[in-house]
């Protein structure tokens, strides 16, 4: 029986040493922007259009609108697209274009129809693209709060770095118990992943995109397709990420504390509804796909913990340096979030916590025919046809 226990250890140990040496050289390359060396006002400041979607987003709408039209950048403009929102979404926007000091800065596209064929917010942002002026677009959620300099230091990284598309993490907000456990399991998940890291490498297949900032030249975004290539993408801000990695353009990811605060809700459970729309289309809404990538799941976290625990002798030490890389995984969150390196103890629980997400967002789409988000139903049969392949 103890050869059993060696099998699946070794393996398994040798899978997280790679990992967490992977990581922690790797993270080690992404550029922090607050440094003050990207502080300084560009000699040539190029326009960027910033593009805003929002459906039914009165809770956040206001505040996210007020500071992007606060900006210290002095060359820009601020597109948001009301996407058939029925609460006070619209209104918000009319009254900030008419009130605001810098209401020259802010344009408002009112869309009461979606087409045949496209998803809500991928045809917000192609409509506002299609009227943009800048040379730069930059996508955006309706629910992110950007610090006054954080286009001048992007826009500053992306041009000395002649980068076609530039991706900045945001920072999270108010940090409850539960949001850090979830949060820690699905850090950990995306690093597996995407690598950061490695995006910037042409002879890699890492690709990466993120809702929050998504800054891509014109040229290129026009080049690659523009939305219309990502109409039926349920995770248009990853895709667009492949698109522009697939064509050979030139990808960076930065890191920014605080420049990009995102309060992505306030408990695990409003973190689970809000990925519930993406795991199934990670997985191109493949069933066995996804079964294959929930005992994969289950089997990297959890078994450290089970052959630490229950094999015998020398047989436990692969599952040992299963779970200290497992640990360091953890001290490098420590150093970019609050979550303690104490909450390796708790990592059993954020990996059964994704996957009850990838089974709901499973059962979900197979239950209801599709995805039912904010209120409008697209169909499996719709979201497949339309998937950006790899």
């Amino acid at each position: 029986m103890s050869w059993l226990w060696w099998l699946f250890g070794v393996p398994l140990a040798l899978f997280w040493l790679r990992s967490v040496i992977d990581a922690a050289l790797g993270m080690r390359t992404l550029t922090d922007i607050t440094d003050p060396e990207w502080e300084v006002t560009p000699v040539v400041a190029k326009r960027i259009s910033i593009v805003v979607p929002a459906r039914n987003e009165q809770e956040h709408l206001e505040r996210a609108l007020t500071a992007l039209l606060e900006l210290d950048y002095p060359n820009y403009e601020v597109i948001a697209v009301d996407d058939r929102s029925s609460d006070a979404t619209g209104a918000i926007m009319d009254r900030l274009a008419t009130e605001h000091k810098n209401r020259d800065r802010l344009r408002i596209i009112h869309i009461s129809e979606l087409p045949n064929g496209w998803l809500g917010k991928p045809h917000a942002m192609w409509s506002a693209a299609a009227k943009a002026s800048g040379e730069w677009l930059l996508f955006t959620d309706a629910d992110i709060h950007f610090r006054a300099d954080v286009l001048r230091r992007a826009c500053n990284y992306a041009e000395s770095r002649a980068v076609d598309h530039l991706v900045l993490f945001p920072t999270h907000t108010d940090w409850t118990f539960s949001k850090k456990v979830m949060l820690s399991g699905f850090n950990i998940l995306f690093m597996f992943g995407h690598r950061p890291w490695k995006t910037a490498d042409p002879n890699s297949r890492d690709h990466i995109g993120v809702g929050a900032f998504n800054m891509i030249r014109r040229e290129v975004y026009e080049k690659i397709g523009t939305f219309q290539a990502l109409r039926m993408e349920i995770i248009e801000d990853m895709r667009l990420g492949k698109l522009v990695k697939d064509a050979g353009y030139k990808q960076h990811n930065v890191l920014g504390p605080d420049l990009l605060l995102l309060d992505w809700g306030d408990h695990a459970l409003d973190i689970i509804h809000n990925l519930t729309k993406n795991f199934f289309s990670l997985l191109h809404f493949s069933v066995p796909r996804t079964i294959g990538a929930l005992l994969l799941l289950l089997g990297i976290n959890l078994l450290p913990f089970v052959g630490a625990v229950l094999a015998h002798g020398w047989a436990k030490v692969p599952y040992m340096l299963a779970l200290l890389s497992v640990l360091c995984m953890y001290v490098g969150m420590s150093w970019y979030s609050p979550i303690s390196p104490l909450f390796v103890l708790l990592h059993p629980v954020a990996t059964l916590l994704l996957a009850y997400t990838l089974l709901k967002s499973m059962s979900h789409a197979l239950l209801n025919d599709g995805i039912v988000w904010r209120g409008t139903h697209y169909s499996l049969r719709d979201l497949r046809s339309g998937l950006v392949k790899g």
